[in-house]
């Protein structure tokens, strides 16, 4: 069969190698296979397809350092997670049995259970039987928290199959954004770099849910599974009939050729690799210091590091041999190569390096204060009208007093004429237009507290590149934020006053575990500030993906769910807040607000203030395109995000009601919440039609707040 695409040329950086104990692990795998009874008189596989398949060679070239009996576990595993994805296909996706397939689903985590000594049901299949066996030979060499992310990790590679199968059983194409999100965990990439854990070096547990951590393993799984589709696209979209594929999801968000789309999907997996190689010798480094890790645990977290490299470099290697995959003209002789020819020269290994090298420095490269005006503002897509409280002018006037109150106005970061340009208080009359007086107050108050740390970092920190001081401001805010009676610091200026007044006030009624979900929303938003100014000093313009999901982090979107959240009270259980589809759905409307912000920001942030982060920018450098084409892209993906908003309200939330069994109460609750992300969607697009901030008369008169020979850090944002 002809090959839909020519593969593209892969950035390789590290060679692959060959674990010893290949052999060992075939024939182990072989027998264990057999015993699970996923052989011969499962339906599925053969012995043939098995060996063809050749699962040892990939956990050989993946994992090439460790022991015989740990290559042999880990094989176990692959096999098990292959044979699970094809059942899967076999018995559900090709009948497009929903309701055998969640039933199927549901029980496999009573195999997973996080006390060792918990007895597991027993098996009625040999998926069930595998995992059961596989969970008690792993988890006594493991700690507890490790099982805990595994067992997250496995059930979301399971329980995502559901939203694969939906979109099938639909004809749906995901949007690329909705796509990189929903493949990392169906994909089975965390779950891999779980396994890199067991195999060189478990995390340790101080540094495991930071960002540097967390950044590595997306990246790592991102590079995995969009290299897999690539090899992958002839067997999945023009054999099996799947629609989960980043190539075909590019070709479709872009209508352009499967060819162009391919290179499109590569250009992503080498920025994710970049990524990658970024976050492990800058953010790493810098917060196993912070945390104060010991030499072993640095030692842990570098081998990590580096069992994932060889991941990547061991999984590209067995695509190019494995009878599973598209890889005509893809092999070579050696296993360090560039494609295109067999072998490696000198010549070759320039031309990577060359071409690495380019793509590097276009992301550091980016003139500040570049003119660009006049905004271009297209028609967005907007399903929604906007309703405006009653209470609007009695917010202004209130908001005016509590910002002077605080101390906002008496700093010089803000003075009276910029508080009434943002004009905080129509964006939350907009977002809550049935909130009482005081409720208004307090949302137009911690708009203010948001924004106005937005342009403190930057104006304060930036200007003199102290990240320093500008990580010491955050601690004290997270210390302004008490979460079960420990006393908050004494609030030393306006940002941590309006905190501490915000924060008693808003906390009165909670329980500890609300607090505490407020203030890791909070502490979230003034982090990712940092990360802003770390990359304003470098000035390196962000990874496609990490701004995109940086972004909701820099515009505040988990205080405003939070705060959304609040009035449904007990009837919603947590897990429905957890589980995917109103993930989906709160994603899709904070990227809108994001990207919509994005686009009306674009003039006041790159030609007023020598902004970096902003979307049509990212999308400017990362494809070499001007600002009308980077436009338009990100003008599709607002209305492909509002879509699918759309969509899994209309579609995907009934389903969850009834997988669920929600009370009425509870669904009256839901319907409540999708109202308020209506409201906050039509409101912010009111605001930002409504504000000077963004309008060109405006910005001529007040945003240089430096010489242009000084230029400042950039503003961090909640609202832009």
């Amino acid at each position: 069969m002809t090959q839909p695409f020519e593969l593209p040329h892969f950035y390789l950086p590290y060679p692959a190698r060959l674990n010893p104990h290949l052999d060992e692990a075939r024939a182990h795998s072989t027998r264990w296979a057999r015993e699970m009874g996923m052989l011969e008189g499962s339906g599925i596989w053969d012995q043939a397809d098995l060996e063809a398949h050749d699962y040892g060679l990939l956990c050989a070239y993946t994992h090439p350092d460790c022991d015989g009996p740990a290559l042999s576990l880990i094989t176990d595993w692959y096999v098990w997670v292959f044979f699970f994805d094809d059942h899967f296909l076999d018995m559900y996706k090709r009948t497009q049995d929903r309701a055998a397939g969640k039933a199927h689903l549901d029980r496999l985590p009573l195999f997973m259970p996080l006390d060792p000594s918990a007895a597991a049901p027993d098996p009625l299949n040999p998926v069930e039987a595998g995992l059961k066996d596989l969970w008690a030979r792993t988890v006594p060499a493991m700690s507890a928290g490790w099982r805990r992310r595994f067992a997250v990790a496995t059930e979301h590679l399971l329980n995502e199959s559901m939203w694969e199968l939906s979109n099938i059983n639909e004809g749906r194409i995901a949007n690329p954004v909705e796509y990189i999100e929903m493949r990392r965990k169906v994909g089975g990439a965390p779950w891999s770099a779980g396994l890199v854990e067991y195999a060189a070096a478990e995390v340790p547990a101080a540094v495991a849910g930071t960002r540097p951590m967390r950044v590595l393993m997306e990246t790592f799984s991102d590079a995995v599974h969009l290299r897999n589709d690539l090899f992958s696209y002839q067997r999945e979209v023009e054999e099996e009939g799947e629609n989960s594929n980043g190539v075909l999801v590019l070709e479709k968000f872009f209508g352009c050729t499967t060819q162009e789309a391919a290179d499109t999907v590569n250009d992503i997996l080498t920025s994710r690799l970049h990524q990658f190689e970024h976050t492990a010798l800058t953010e790493v480094p810098a917060v196993a210091l912070e945390k104060g890790l010991g030499p072993d645990e640095v030692a842990a977290v570098a081998a990590y590091a580096k069992g994932l490299q060889d991941w990547q470099s061991g999984g590209h290697e067995w695509h190019t041999r494995s009878s599973r995959y598209m890889n005509e003209r893809a092999r070579a002789g050696s296993p360090w190569r560039v494609p295109g020819g067999p072998g490696t020269s000198a010549a070759d290994v320039g031309a990577l390096l060359a071409a690495a090298a380019r793509e590097r420095l276009r992301a550091h490269s980016h003139v500040p204060y570049q003119k660009v005006g006049p905004a271009l503002l297209p028609e967005f897509h907007m399903p929604f009208q906007v309703e405006l409280s009653p209470h609007l002018d009695s917010a202004r006037r209130n908001l005016l007093a509590w910002t002077r109150q605080v101390g906002i106005l008496q700093e010089g970061v803000w003075d009276e004429d910029k508080l009434a340009a943002y004009d905080l208080a129509l964006c939350s009359a907009g977002l809550d237009p049935d909130a009482t007086p005081e409720a208004l107050d307090l949302s137009a108050q911690w708009l203010a507290f948001g924004t106005y740390g937005d342009d403190y970092y930057p104006l304060v920190h930036g200007h003199r590149r102290d990240l320093a001081a500008a990580r010491l401001t955050t601690a004290r805010l997270s210390a302004c934020m008490p979460v079960e009676g420990e006393s908050a610091i004494v609030p030393g200026n306006a940002m941590e006053r309006s905190l501490t007044d915000l924060w008693a006030r808003t906390t009165a009624g909670m329980t500890a575990d609300q607090r505490r979900t407020l203030k890791a929303a909070v502490d979230t938003m003034t982090e990712s500030w940092v990360w802003e100014l770390s990359n304003q000093l470098q000035n390196r313009i962000p990874d496609p993906v990490d701004y995109l999901e940086m972004r909701r982090a820099t515009f505040g979107s988990d205080l405003t769910l939070s705060l959304c959240r609040m009035g449904n009270g007990p009837a919603v259980p947590p897990e429905v807040y957890r589980s995917g589809p109103v993930r989906s759905l709160e994603n899709a409307a904070v990227d809108y607000a994001c990207l919509l912000n994005d686009i009306f920001s674009y003039q006041k942030e790159i030609e007023y203030e020598g902004e970096i982060h902003n979307a049509v920018l990212v999308v400017q450098n990362f494809f070499g395109v001007d600002y009308p084409t980077a436009l338009g892209v990100v003008h599709d993906l607002t209305t492909q995000r509002m879509r699918q908003f759309e969509h899994v309200a209309a579609h995907e939330l009934p389903v969850l009601y009834d997988d669920f069994d929600l009370s009425e109460e509870a669904r009256a609750a839901m319907d409540g919440y999708v109202l308020d992300l209506q409201n906050w969607l039509a409101g912010i697009l009111n605001w930002h039609r409504g504000v000077d901030r963004y309008k060109a008369e405006w910005l001529g008169r007040r945003a240089h707040g430096f010489l242009p020979d000084r230029p400042p850090a950039p503003p961090v944002r909640l609202a832009g």
